[in-house]
């Protein structure tokens, strides 16, 4: 695996993914989901992450989230609208965020990297990006932190929505582009019990993958795997290009590396593999 140091893109995407991943790895979430009246953190998470877009259904948050098995989303899905209230639960998401991302920005000109980011959301197309254009309707906050993690979550959930288009149409279904990202080594081998996927439907995926010559009979990644893995985020980077390059090697794209950095040595976020997580 190559092993050469991230471009200014790269550090880019990862840096916003810290970011916006922040809110679910808050040690308060599922207290905070609960005391909602959800069931807790995995409710939390499926809930606070579509209620943006009103009360989906289960097939619905399915289709949007992708990389999850559809019994898992079942399981929190629409049971959480009768539990708690949308807005409430959007409110707590938000403070998650803050709560989340408040110990890491000392020093850091949180306003000028709001402000950046919020101008690079104010120009995506949300053509084929429904996630992210459900963030985006979502009102801005008055605290600069609030803007900040709202932009970088509307920024993530684009590259997301683009990216789930790319391996649809490279023909993967979420359970293969899952076992593939784990063969690569880019997701933990616990990535198949996190997204839910019993072992008859991991075993589905991965043969598929190995029919495809992308695994061998061993469930390895071959070179193909490797190239075409690689062709796929290349892709997604080259349809996600014009919401970076403004923002590249600026002031407030460094200042966001460092908020990231920060997020990452302090274990509250994993740290990326070589290549960008999916």
């Amino acid at each position: 695996m190559n092993n050469s140091p991230p471009s200014a893109e790269r550090t880019f995407w990862r840096s916003i993914e810290a970011t916006h991943a922040s809110v679910y790895f808050s040690p308060g979430a599922g207290a905070a989901y609960k005391a909602l009246g959800l069931r807790g953190y995995w409710s939390g998470y499926f809930a606070s992450r579509s209620a943006a877009l009103g009360q989906p259904s289960a097939r619905v948050v399915t289709s949007l989230f992708y990389g999850f098995a559809p019994d898992m989303v079942a399981r929190a899905i629409p049971e959480a609208w009768a539990l708690a209230d949308v807005s409430a639960i959007l409110d707590t998401r938000m403070s998650l965020a803050r709560e989340a991302l408040s110990p890491f920005v000392a020093d850091l000109d949180i306003e000028e990297i709001a402000s950046a980011l919020e101008a690079a959301t104010g120009v995506l197309d949300f053509s084929g990006a429904p996630l992210a254009a459900a963030q985006a309707d979502i009102a801005i906050p008055e605290d600069p932190l609030g803007r900040l993690w709202r932009a970088a979550t509307i920024l993530r959930e684009y590259r997301g929505d683009i990216h789930l288009c790319v391996l649809r149409a490279s023909g993967l279904s979420g359970a293969e582009s899952n076992a593939l990202q784990v063969a690569y080594g880019a997701l933990p081998e616990r990535q198949q019990a996190n997204r839910g996927f019993t072992d008859e439907h991991w075993a589905e995926a991965q043969d598929a993958l190995v029919r495809r010559g992308w695994l061998d009979a061993e469930k390895k990644i071959t070179a193909l795997g490797r190239e075409q893995r690689d062709e796929i985020e290349s892709l997604t980077d080259d349809l996600t290009r014009s919401a970076a390059p403004p923002l590249i090697d600026s002031a407030p794209a460094k200042g966001l590396a460092e908020l990231a950095k920060r997020i990452r040595d302090a274990k509250l976020v994993p740290r990326p593999p070589h290549d960008l997580d999916t």
